[in-house]
């Protein structure tokens, strides 16, 4: 029985030693050097000084090294915390700064980013440094580098870890524009991990995606899913996501039987109708999660792919990677139908609560809220945060156990499936109406005319209360403008939840994790309404 998430790899190395684990682009490791690789990291980083509980941070790519240095500090019974390279270095630096890293490790690709982090620090808070794959050496901490790797000691240190420790620490964007850290803990990953292999039946023939960076969560089922079930890892390159036909030769390529990433890829590759009509046939299940996947893009795709299973995962990063999930029966006809986010995977419980943390009744609206095995631990040294949204037990309040506040609204139907209804933020005022801003999306996905689209809120301060804003990226070759695009989507939502303002893109700016910069939208949505406010003065 499996009880840290190390011990995945070690079963593997047992059983199927020769069997490849990881693939990424010409590089390919097997289970065998998989094991013996993080042993000896493992061991150096002991001998470095490196004690359990310690932070390591990793300023790693997404290779078969990055896989080999997440299970070299969990043997060490460190914590891992993986590194955006592609962040901007203040952010680095307050991450660096809260986590207190005793050590840092860097391949080639996060050289800039870690010298620069680590120019800002004093010589008493400056980690130790250790190398993977890195020709340069980053500063004088350097404890050791590449070429040690080889000379180190391949048997497994002794571990004390237990199953409640973390394993990793993600660091997300804050409100105040600080990143909080959740703690993941190794039983909170083996849990999910165990539940989705047996769900979806993953095993040794199984070639599975790696598309998310490491540092989202949804990295974590594509990584431990695989090596729990002896498959092959395939990881996306970087490059793939800003072509669609590059992603779909890439699925096809990698003969992949498992693909799992956020909305955003799949509406990518579909709107660029770079999938024929039974396309990808080693393919055997398709999983999205991290945001809402706009019914024509499902129903393109399921019609284009009869042969695959569709399943909708849901589930903040502070549930560990999913908490509820729906395989979609049948291809739907409506291109307005919602997908329901459906029932709750084993171990979890789903609850709509009213301001008074009472359950409401089904079909009615409310907060939801989640226990289970998948909580996190807390948010990373932050106690004020942890207790506004982890609820501990409570006899007078009715809470039975730790229950997570998400921040999303939701209700739960009569078939007893959960149903998303967007953030909590995302329900506005304007002009006197309430109003979800989910619903005016997928009223502007339904007409047919948009590659992608986002509608925020954006606060006036005067009678209209928050203006309704819609960013759009029209069909190629089509003559989309926001008058053409007000002018149908009056034919499905009323007048008042028209959008007043408009902003036409080649493409939306999306996240590091992927999905649509709704923060940076607003910013750009706000900045323009202060300049037209000053040309009418």
């Amino acid at each position: 029985m499996t009880h840290l998430i190390n011990h995945y790899a070690t079963h593997q190395a047992e059983v199927r030693p020769e069997a490849t684990a990881i693939v990424a682009g010409a590089k390919k490791l097997t289970y065998a050097e998989l094991e013996q690789q993080s042993n000896r990291l493992a061991n150096l980083l002991i001998r470095a000084g490196c004690e359990r509980g310690d932070r390591i941070c990793l300023f790693v790519d997404k290779t078969p090294a990055a896989v080999v240095a997440m299970h070299g500090v969990m043997k060490a019974d460190c914590v891992y915390v993986p590194i955006d390279i592609t962040s901007p270095t203040p952010r680095v630096q307050m991450i660096l700064e809260s986590c207190r890293p005793r050590l840092i490790l860097v391949d080639e690709s996060g050289v800039r980013l870690a010298s620069e982090s680590l120019s800002h620090m004093s010589e008493t808070q400056s980690p130790m440094v250790g190398t993977m794959e890195a020709s340069d050496v980053v500063g004088s901490q350097c404890v050791f580098y590449e070429s040690d790797l080889l000379d180190a000691e391949p048997a497994p240190p002794g571990s004390k870890n237990a199953p409640c420790d973390p394993a990793h620490i993600l660091f997300t964007s804050g409100s105040t524009g600080t990143p909080k850290g959740v703690v993941i803990s190794h039983q909170n990953v083996v849990h999910f991990v165990d539940w989705g292999r047996e769900y979806f039946g993953i095993g040794p023939d199984d070639r599975v995606s790696g598309h998310p960076p490491l540092h989202f969560d949804l990295s974590t089922f594509d990584i431990y899913g695989s090596i729990a079930s002896g498959a092959e890892l395939h990881m996306v390159p970087a490059k793939a996501n800003l072509l669609p036909k590059l992603l779909s030769s890439f699925i096809r390529d990698s003969r992949l039987t498992q693909w799992f990433s956020v909305p955003s890829a799949l509406t990518m590759m579909a709107r660029s109708e770079t999938i024929d009509h039974n396309d990808f046939p080693d393919l055997r299940r398709l999983l999205w999660c991290g945001e809402v996947l706009p019914t024509p893009t499902l129903i393109h795709l399921m019609e284009r792919l009869p042969h695959i299973q569709f399943t909708n995962l849901y589930g903040p990063t502070e549930t560990t990677i999913a908490s509820s999930y729906y395989t979609v029966p049948e291809c739907p006809t409506d291109p307005q139908e919602q997908i329901p986010i459906g029932e709750a995977c084993t171990g979890e419980q789903l609850f709509v609560l009213d301001d008074q943390l009472q359950a409401v009744e089904q079909g009615t609206q409310g907060d939801l809220y989640i226990s289970g095995e998948g909580l996190s631990l807390e948010y990373w040294e932050d106690r004020k945060k942890s207790e506004a949204v982890f609820l501990q037990p409570d006899e007078r309040l009715g809470l039975p156990e730790k229950i997570y506040k998400t921040g999303d609204l939701a209700y739960q139907g009569k078939d007893g499936l959960f149903n998303f209804l967007g953030r909590n933020d995302s329900q506005i005022k304007s002009r006197g109406y309430r109003i979800e801003l989910g619903e005016i999306e997928t009223a502007m996905n339904a007409l047919g005319i948009l590659k992608d689209c986002a509608v925020v809120g954006v606060p006036t301060g005067g009678f209209e209360g928050t203006a309704i804003c819609c960013a759009f990226v029209p069909e190629a070759e089509a003559d989309v403008t926001s008058q053409v695009i007000r002018s149908q989507a009056s034919g499905l939502l009323p007048r008042y939840m028209l959008p007043a303002r408009w902003l036409s893109f080649e493409s939306l700016p999306k996240t590091g994790n992927g999905k649509t910069d709704r923060k940076k939208l607003k910013e750009m949505f706000a900045e323009a309404m202060q300049a037209e406010s000053q040309t009418v003065s």
